[in-house]
């Protein structure tokens, strides 16, 4: 695997990819050079400073991950690297401490003007009246955005007995209330903080998300802390209400152009700002390093990463334990992908007994590369869903505790523009995952290898010349499994043979008499 490094990382992250990879180190590349150089490589890693476009990633001939040491990927095209199949993955958790304590450090300085009386001291001034502050304790702290940095942020300013109130609209009551937090609308915290810091992500919907309108609902007294991303706040409109004391005084970490030049914060003198450290501590930076470089290492070795911006982010033990069922539903939507035979209109998905229970979204995105890549499609977990809506197949799922006398069953069925076919399969222990029935026939086979699939008549004579057919061609059967509807309509005759059949093989078989038809299947 070979990774380039386009943004300065902590060595400790650079060693850790060594030992699995080849590892090249060019920073301050420009988008140009990086468009050439990224031909050849399989991972790239960047910080802020790196800008990973369209172009980039449509000139990238090997890449598979694209890794961000820190949390916003916003100097990423995260939709053309999914379109690509592209895994974007970040280090959530590296740099939560450190944001946090820089957060609560810009809070404390704005309430006491640490900065400009420092400066007012260095020019020889003694003025204390100036530089009169507040306290923080008793004070109301609004927090828009209550993720891994906004909750550590909450649990220190309680510390300081401050009243909580936050705005996030997937954090629940019981949890807001374990934290002891209350949550309120946007405009109930616009109305009612003494002070307001915004730790979201830089979207559509967050940008500008505090503008003129926003403001004017504030107290003269509240002081507002942006150190998440630029342009959640608009920076003009917060600017102009410190100059017209309309506001008490801000403090900003992050800009929406950086280095910040010319940008009207840095004309009022209450306005703190400082160059984007948030993440700038030792232990961060390693922590952010290492976390990107185990991600790119497992992904490597064929593992899910934990941490992917553009693919369901589950923990890895509930990963460890969906494996068998992504593994059997992957391997039967590649079955299903070579079973239809016309345009596929519509995948069908049931989970049936204990799977029912699991979260079954990997689960579904599996059976879709399987469908997909049965046709030649390049899916994989990333871009596979993507690719089942541009071409225009439905997917429908459902869940039930019916299983038909199994533990747990897959169900998946696929309706083409001429006929539906279906498969269902079960995992009995995590080495043991078996296609249980096929249509309305049950058989009992294993998911792995070559399948040959063998409809033919209800009669003598017909099972022993096919399997003369494949001695002849020296093709060695691993195991076989008819299935039976009932007596005179046809039998289904599946057989796991050790080397794929040829086309000579294919047309003996067809040829044998009581033969109905006969399918390849390559699991």
């Amino acid at each position: 695997m070979r990774v380039l490094v386009s943004d300065p990382l902590a060595e400790e992250g650079i060693r850790r990819l060594e030992t699995a990879a080849e590892v090249d180190v060019i920073t301050n590349l420009s988008p140009e050079e990086l468009v050439e150089r990224i031909k050849g490589y399989d991972a790239l890693v960047i910080r802020s400073g790196t800008k990973v476009t369209a172009d980039v990633i449509n000139a990238a001939d090997r890449l598979k991950v694209i890794a961000r040491a820190g949390v916003g990927v916003d100097n990423v095209d995260v939709d053309a690297a999914t379109k690509k199949g592209i895994i974007v993955v970040n280090a959530p958790g590296g740099n939560t401490i450190s944001a946090a304590e820089h957060t609560i450090a810009m809070m404390l300085s704005l309430a006491r003007n640490i900065p400009q009386a420092h400066a007012s001291v260095r020019r020889g001034e003694w003025n204390r009246k100036k530089y009169t502050g507040v306290e923080v304790f008793n004070k109301t702290l609004g927090i828009i955005g209550l993720g891994r940095i906004g909750t550590e942020v909450a649990k220190r300013m309680k510390a300081f007995g401050m009243r909580i109130l936050a705005y996030d609209p997937f954090i629940t009551e019981s949890k807001a209330a374990e934290l002891g937090i209350k949550l309120a609308s946007l405009e109930e915290i616009y109305r009612e903080s003494d002070f307001i810091t915004v730790h979201t992500p830089l979207t559509p919907e967050t940008r500008n998300m505090i503008d003129e309108p926003q403001i004017k609902m504030m107290k003269p007294t509240v002081r507002i802390i942006n150190c998440a991303r630029g342009g959640i706040i608009n920076e003009a409109a917060l600017a102009k209400a410190v100059a017209e004391n309309r506001i008490a005084g801000a403090a900003v970490d992050v800009y929406t152009k950086e280095p910040p030049v010319g940008n009207p914060l840095l004309e009022q003198e209450r306005i703190i700002t400082t160059p984007h450290l948030g993440a700038s501590t030792a232990e961060a930076q390693i922590n952010v390093a290492l976390a990107v470089a185990d991600q790119i290492i497992a992904i490597s070795r064929g593992q899910l990463p934990t941490t992917a911006i553009n693919l369901i982010s589950i923990p890895p033990e509930t990963i460890a334990l969906m494996e068998p069922y992504m593994d059997i539903a992957e391997r039967m939507g590649r079955l299903l992908g070579q079973l239809g035979t016309s345009r596929f209109e519509q995948l069908e998905i049931v989970y049936g007994g204990s799977i029912a229970e699991k979260d079954t979204r990997l689960i579904t995105i599996a059976a879709v590369k399987g469908l997909l890549s049965a046709i030649g499609a390049h899916a994989n977990l990333v871009n596979s869903m993507a690719l089942l809506k541009e071409k225009g197949i439905k997917l429908m799922e459902s869940k039930t505790e019916v299983a038909n006398g199994y533990s747990n069953l897959i169900t998946m069925r696929l309706k083409t523009t001429s006929e539906t076919f279906a498969v269902h399969g079960t995992v009995y222990r995590p080495d043991d995952r078996r296609i249980v029935q096929i249509n309305d026939y049950r058989v009992h086979v294993p998911t792995e290898g070559n399948l040959v699939l063998v409809l033919h008549e209800d009669r003598p004579n017909i099972i022993g010349p096919v399997c003369v057919v494949l001695g002849e061609a020296n093709i060695n059967i691993g195991s076989m499994h008819v299935g039976r509807i009932s007596a005179g309509k046809p039998q289904l005759m599946v057989l796991n043979v050790d080397t794929p059949l040829d086309d000579e093989t294919m047309k003996r078989i067809l040829s044998v008499s009581g033969v109905l038809s006969a399918r390849r299947i390559s699991m």
